[in-house]
């Protein structure tokens, strides 16, 4: 039996929650509290985490291409060469049939509003050959960037995705969705539909796989981390279990393939082995000087929203969300202390995104107009900005027409927002309600008159006489 209500939090919008009576694994009651996470993940009307309300940015590298999305649209600009952008729209894509019946299969028959087109996630395969896109329609769209670009197939998801990876072998491209499930969708056959792997309870925010394609390695919003086998995802391996909210992103380092990157909504990156589970190291990622934030405004946190590596695995870059600095680590493999602070970029603006090439560079996509990229290099141990580099004049020029999309996702709303726990205290207002019930319940007993006073006391009295008098035939009866 399910029950829904909406309340209002730190002035928001409000969210849909259901409370799921007689247990529930996101629902957790205490004498005093009630701890809820809405469940709507499973739910096909659900407002949560939708990508319509939020602009998603993301950069990356495929070779010598520079690859941003924003909004709509996916933009690839070669580095080295002066040659014409690859711009792909999502909204003059190929359109879903008519009458698939695949989203009624899953969602029992309910329906599901439109989606609009913005994409949600990209990957790039290992070797830089081939890129795969997902989008708030619900399309999976499989590129060849090499030697150059070309739309191999378009396909559809079940439910809006959240996260994708591709597999060492690149032969297949999985999927992680809001639903909680992951489907792998075959690259060797790029029109065969997407086949289910596994799945959690809790909506999923990030996924990779193991450089030997062994494990899927899968991230929730109940604060768990999963590493299952590939070839049996019924096969849990191990949990990683440590952070006190949503982890938000999931990265193995390039040389260390026993270790596992995570960062979440508690404001830490931790450091595990995966194959154990094993925490190995924790960082604290707020700033020396900040106040520690309360329970009541876990939101205040600084949310990890990307972790990159370098190339050759020395070099670690953390951004947070709406925190104007790049924290970068060096990792270090026989150290006590693997992961070790090194510096911290300050920016001018708030970086959208971050990415390392081929080179080792670190690129920063900024929110300003007038320098939207910026390229840092580690020379003499420290990270200084390349601004003479022809690379950052290319891709700025390329990148200029679609600023003012840009702009947009710069002074967007935060994504991660709705994902933290919500704790509310509602036992101070049962018991005040209580309270004045009883007081009311006195004062009119205390209003009635005498006589009707008298008339109800005579009347349990004589109630009281018939129950003794009934008791004490009873008792004769038995005794004889």
């Amino acid at each position: 039996m399910t029950n829904s209500f909406v309340f209002s939090t730190r002035g928001s919008s409000a969210l849909c929650v259901h409370s799921v009576l007689l247990g529930c694994a996101m629902t957790w009651i205490t004498c005093a509290k009630i701890v809820t996470r809405c469940p709507c993940e499973r739910l096909s009307q659900c407002t949560h985490y939708r990508a319509n309300e939020v602009t998603m940015v993301a950069v990356g590298t495929c070779g010598e291409w520079f690859i941003s999305t924003c909004d709509t649209k996916l933009i690839a600009v070669h580095t080295k060469q002066a040659r014409e952008a690859f711009v792909f729209d999502c909204t003059t894509a190929e359109k879903k049939p008519k009458n698939t019946g695949s989203d009624n299969k899953s969602d029992g028959g309910a329906t599901e509003e439109a989606g609009n087109d913005k994409i949600l996630a990209f990957a790039v395969s290992p070797s830089g050959n081939l890129v795969a896109l997902t989008d708030d329609t619900k399309r999976l769209v499989l590129f060849r960037c090499q030697p150059s670009w070309q739309c191999i197939s378009t396909r559809w998801v079940v439910r809006r995705c959240t996260s994708l990876v591709f597999s060492q072998a690149e032969e297949e491209v999985l999927v992680a969705d809001k639903s909680g499930d992951v489907y792998s969708f075959s690259v060797v056959e790029p029109y065969k539909e997407g086949e289910l792997k596994l799945g959690h309870l809790s909506m999923l925010l990030a996924i990779t796989m193991t450089p030997n394609d062994k494990y899927i390695i899968t991230a929730d919003r109940d604060e768990k981390i999963r590493v299952s086998h590939h070839k049996s995802p019924y096969n849990i391996q191990s949990f990683c279990l440590g952070h006190r909210e949503f982890v938000s992103a999931l990265l193995i380092p390039s040389g260390h393939p026993q270790w596992l990157l995570s960062g979440s909504g508690d404001g830490t990156m931790k450091l595990w082995e995966c194959e154990s589970g094993r925490k190995l190291q924790s960082c604290d990622l707020r700033e020396p000087g900040d106040a520690p934030t309360s329970e009541s405004e876990p939101h205040k946190k600084p949310t990890v929203c990307r972790i990159a590596c370098s190339p050759d695995g020395r070099h670690i870059a953390v951004q947070c969300e709406r925190v104007p600095t790049v924290q970068l680590f060096g990792l270090r493999k026989e150290a006590e202390e693997r992961l070790v602070p090194c510096s911290k970029l300050t920016l001018p603006h708030c970086p959208l995104d971050v990415t390392f090439d081929l080179q080792g560079r670190l690129w920063v996509l900024m929110g300003s107009g007038d320098t939207p990229v910026q390229i840092y290099t580690y020379t003499q141990d420290c990270w200084e900005l390349d601004a003479e580099s022809p690379e950052t004049t290319r891709v700025t020029e390329a990148l200029r027409p679609h600023w003012e999309t840009l702009k947009g996702a710069a002074g967007a709303e935060s994504r991660f927002q709705h994902l933290y726990k919500v704790n509310f205290d509602n036992m101070a207002s049962y018991m005040q309600k209580k309270q004045q019930r009883l007081e009311q319940q006195k004062q009119q007993g205390n209003k009635r008159p005498a006589g009707s006073r008298a008339k109800a006391a005579n009347g349990a009295a004589s109630k009281k006489a018939k129950q003794d008098e009934a008791e004490a035939e009873a008792d004769a009866q038995s005794s004889t």
